[in-house]
Formats: structure tokens, C-alpha cells, sequence
């Protein structure tokens, strides 16, 4: 299966984005009906996770706790500034797999897939490879 290449474009400094849809997409657009997909974020301030997709409330206590126990400004040693967010980016991941079965992702009733931005708001890349299985 084809490696794609995906752009989120995110409008905050910390946010998360709903990116299931444009997964379900590559899925039907490459006919994959079992197998794997792996979501790569190739970012060092951002990373992907699955979480509860019915109440926005989530992701939004998931950024504040995020903020209150890794503050943007600490003693940090890197020139940047953005030190919170490589910390974020690491703690959360840069990658998933999810099986597919029937060309459906096999997830939880109330879960969605996020990509997650620590450090924008920018355009970020997400690459997705289905493999058939």
C-alpha cells in the first residue's frame, strides 16, 4: 500500500485535531479491508494519540493537565522556548498502529484518533501506510 503524505494545519499553540476521518479516507482510498495502518507524525513538538471523540472536554483536561504539570516556562536548558512541548510530543508518542478489519478502523465506540500540537500553531505533516494482512 501507498505511503500518504497528510497536512493539519493547526490555529493554537496546544491543540488537539480530529484526524479519524482523513485516516477512514486512506483506508477506503487504497481498498484496504484488513491489515494495519501505522500514523507517523514526523514532528518533535507534536504527536498523535487515540482518546474519547463524543465530549470535547477531554482533550481540552488532557491539555490542562499537560500544562500544569509541564509548564511552558521552567528551568529549562534548551534556547528555544519550547521545551514544554518536546516533553509533551515525547510523553504522548509519534506514533500509532490501528488494525483495520471489514475497511473499518477497529477503535472504541467513543474513540477518534488526535493529532496533537504542542508547539504552533503551524502546518505539520502526518504520513499514514496501510498494510494489507
Amino acid at each position: 500500500m501507498q505511503l500518504e503524505e497528510i497536512q493539519v494545519k493547526t490555529h493554537c499553540r496546544e491543540e488537539f485535531i480530529n484526524i479519524t476521518g482523513t485516516i477512514r479516507q486512506h483506508i477506503f482510498k487504497n481498498g484496504l479491508k484488513d491489515g494495519i495502518i501505522t500514523i507517523f507524525v514526523p514532528h518533535t513538538t507534536a504527536a498523535v494519540t487515540i482518546n474519547e471523540n463524543a465530549d470535547p472536554d477531554v482533550t481540552a483536561d488532557i491539555l490542562s493537565k499537560l500544562s500544569r504539570e509541564i509548564p511552558r516556562n521552567d528551568s529549562y536548558a534548551h534556547s528555544e522556548g519550547n521545551s514544554d512541548a518536546h516533553i509533551k510530543s515525547s510523553l504522548i508518542g509519534s506514533s500509532l498502529q490501528i488494525l483495520v478489519a471489514d475497511g473499518n478502523l477497529v477503535l472504541g465506540v467513543w474513540q477518534g484518533v488526535y493529532f496533537c500540537e504542542f508547539d504552533g500553531p503551524r502546518t505539520r505533516k502526518v504520513y499514514l501506510k496501510a498494510i494489507a494482512g
